[in-house]
């Protein structure tokens, strides 16, 4: 019986008893330090978003900066949360030809695609690099403020993502196997 099945056969009576039952514990240790920066970037960007709208429809007189400063802190929470992808194996990938490979060939495909991982960023992060050093003296235009903390926040996301790609390539090698040959054994987070 799948897991929909037993969900369909729960009753409103069973569903109702279950909230008097004890809270099994919280378990935050599968979560990385980026996961929490992220988070709270994520909530400096809602705060401004959210200082924009209310600013621009209630007080009917927008305060312009929100705007950028949302933007910049956009910027940086989606190539954090890629590092955070990273390090889960989260990020959109395609498994279908392991099916039909052999497995040893599927083997040195996955090790090939983790090294072309890191491979691509080393390359991101020095472009990142080269770009920082070109434009770190530009500064905002609705506040008097440099940009170069967003653009080095951008750089350290990928320094981050080499690193969490090369944590992925030394755990798939110790392991045997990657997200791509088995995805069923990475359903669990923490894996």
């Amino acid at each position: 019986m799948t897991a929909q099945e037993r969900q369909d056969l729960v009753t409103a009576e069973e569903l109702a008893k279950a909230f008097d039952d004890e809270a099994s514990p919280v378990n935050l240790s599968h979560h990385g330090w980026e996961d929490w920066l992220t988070l709270a970037l994520f909530w400096v960007l809602v705060a401004c978003v959210f200082l924009q709208f209310f600013t621009r429809y209630a007080l009917n007189n927008s305060l312009a900066w929100t705007e950028e400063i949302a933007i910049n802190v956009l910027v940086v929470v989606v190539f954090m949360g890629a590092a955070m992808c990273i390090r889960t194996s989260r990020h959109i990938h395609v498994d279908v030809l392991y099916h039909y490979l052999p497995p040893a060939a599927g083997k040195h495909l996955s090790r090939a695609v983790d090294i072309v991982r890191v491979g691509f960023f080393v390359y991101a992060s020095w472009l990142m690099w080269r770009y920082v050093s070109i434009v770190a003296d530009e500064r905002m235009t609705t506040v008097d403020l440099p940009r170069h903390w967003f653009f080095y926040l951008v750089f350290a996301a990928f320094v981050l993502m080499l690193l969490r790609s090369l944590q992925v390539l030394v755990q798939n090698y110790r392991r045997g196997y990657s997200v791509l040959e088995h995805p069923e054994r990475f359903d669990t987070p923490g894996v």
